[in-house]
C-alpha cells in the first residue's frame, strides 16, 4: 500500500484568497485508490453548490467549484480525469495524449463518494476501484487538482504543482504523485 498526504497551492500567488487552505491524503492499495480532500478557511467567499438530492454523471463540473484527480499509466500517454462537484454530481474522461481524444470513460455507471460539511471547512472522500481502466500491477502517476470559484464569479486553480505558465491541470509532467 502507498499513502501520501497533499497540500494544494493556488497558480498565482500575487492574488487574495479568503484563507483557504486545501489538503488531503491519497492512497492505493492493489487496485484500490482512495482520495480524501479537506477545503478549509473562509467558506462563505466560495460558491460550494447545495448537495444533490439526486447525484448524477455531468459534464464541464470544473466551470465551478469542483474537485478533480487526473491519473495516468506510467510510460503511457493515456491518463483520465476524475471530477467531483460539491453537489455529488461527476464525470470521468479519458485522453489518449495530451488533451487529444477525449471521450467519457463508461467503465463507470456511477462514481460515489462522501461528501461532509462544515462550519469551518468541506471534505470530500472517494474510494473507488480501477479495475475498470487499469490493471493492478500498472504504476500510476497522479495530478491532485481543484476549482474554486468565487462567489464574486472569480475562479482559482489549485494544485499539487503547477509546471506551466498557465494554469493547465493537463500537463503531464505535473503528475507528480506515484503510486
Amino acid at each position: 500500500m502507498s499513502y501520501q498526504i497533499f497540500y494544494l497551492q493556488p497558480f498565482s500567488s500575487n492574488e487574495s484568497f479568503p484563507n483557504l487552505k486545501i489538503t488531503g491524503n491519497i492512497s492505493r492499495n492493489a487496485n484500490q485508490l482512495t482520495i480524501c480532500y479537506n477545503l478549509g478557511g473562509n467558506l462563505k467567499e466560495i460558491a460550494i453548490a447545495p448537495q444533490s438530492n439526486a447525484p448524477s454523471r455531468k459534464h464541464e463540473l470544473w466551470e465551478d467549484t469542483c474537485f478533480e484527480l487526473f491519473l495516468g499509466i506510467k510510460d503511457s500517454a493515456r491518463y483520465w480525469e476524475f471530477n467531483f462537484s460539491p453537489a455529488g454530481h461527476w464525470n470521468i474522461y479519458r485522453f489518449d495524449g495530451y488533451r487529444q481524444g477525449m471521450q467519457e470513460e463508461t467503465a463507470f455507471e456511477k462514481l460515489p463518494f462522501n461528501i461532509q460539511n462544515q462550519a469551518d471547512g468541506f471534505a470530500l472522500a472517494l474510494d473507488v476501484d480501477l479495475d475498470k481502466i487499469i490493471s493492478a500491477n500498472q504504476a500510476i502517476e497522479v495530478a491532485i487538482t481543484t476549482v474554486i470559484k468565487h462567489r464574486n464569479g472569480e475562479v482559482t486553480y489549485w494544485a499539487s504543482t503547477h509546471r506551466g505558465a498557465e494554469a493547465d491541470f493537463h500537463l503531464r509532467d505535473s503528475f507528480i504523485v506515484k503510486l
